[in-house]
């Protein structure tokens, strides 16, 4: 079996976080490139089966630029933060109709000492939010099933930021008022780097993912796109 990930990409997210310079970076773009940029688009590319018997309407994209992987150059126009590197490794399988990051989709975070899988919608925009908060209201026990079936809530937990108090048109004692609340509609798991430089990687984060296929699907109806 495949082996794709290796303690290398570890070990240079690392160096790169000691040494976040476009002179190291530089220095050490080969480097780059066998130890992240390679692996990764293999995975992409070896991934692109598996997904479609996730969902045919979700993208594997191997492409250099423009493509499941995110880019490793930060973006420092409006972030305080000016290093020019990101220190993590993000690979993302979006859906077939979205246009940015902030739409229905699968995710892989590496980066030493955490590591995890998400999916979801991280921060949809307001009018998208409503419509997610008012699709889980309208299908409650839909909803309640799928976060509470067991294989779900033994692996995945759901994650990310909420309002402080209950969005407009819903009433503090709702009985969803917790997920209503909800400002990213995302679970996530974490994974060791063990797991992920093992030989068989592909193939057990695949099974991670079929567990969400309910979610994903409820995601997807609530903003009447195909799951």
């Amino acid at each position: 079996m495949a082996r794709y990930f290796t303690k290398d990409l570890f070990d240079y997210l690392g160096d790169l976080k000691d040494n976040n310079n476009r002179q190291w970076f530089n220095d050490n773009k080969t480097r780059y490139e066998s130890t992240v940029r390679e692996p990764a688009l293999r995975f992409i590319d070896d991934f692109r089966e598996p997904l479609r018997s996730l969902s045919p309407h979700f993208e594997a994209s191997a492409k250099m630029v423009g493509g499941s992987l995110f880019r490793i150059h930060n973006d420092v126009r409006f972030s305080k933060d000016k290093t020019p590197y990101k220190t993590h490794v993000g690979i993302h399988f979006r859906h077939e109709r979205a246009k940015d990051a902030h739409a229905p989709g699968f995710y892989l975070h590496l980066e030493p000492r955490n590591c995890f899988t998400g999916i979801g919608l991280w921060r949809p925009e307001t009018p998208v939010a409503y419509t997610i908060r008012q699709f889980i209201a309208d299908h409650a026990d839909r909803w309640t099933d799928i976060i509470h079936e067991p294989a779900f809530e033994e692996s995945f937990t759901l994650d990310g930021d909420s309002l402080k108090r209950p969005p407009k048109g819903f009433a503090a004692d709702h009985p969803l008022v917790a997920d209503l609340k909800r400002k990213d509609f995302i679970a996530i798991t974490k994974l060791t780097q063990k797991e992920i430089t093992g030989p068989s990687f592909l193939d057990r984060f695949n099974d991670r993912l079929e567990v969400t296929v309910p979610f994903m699907r409820f995601l997807c109806d609530s903003l009447d796109v195909p799951s």
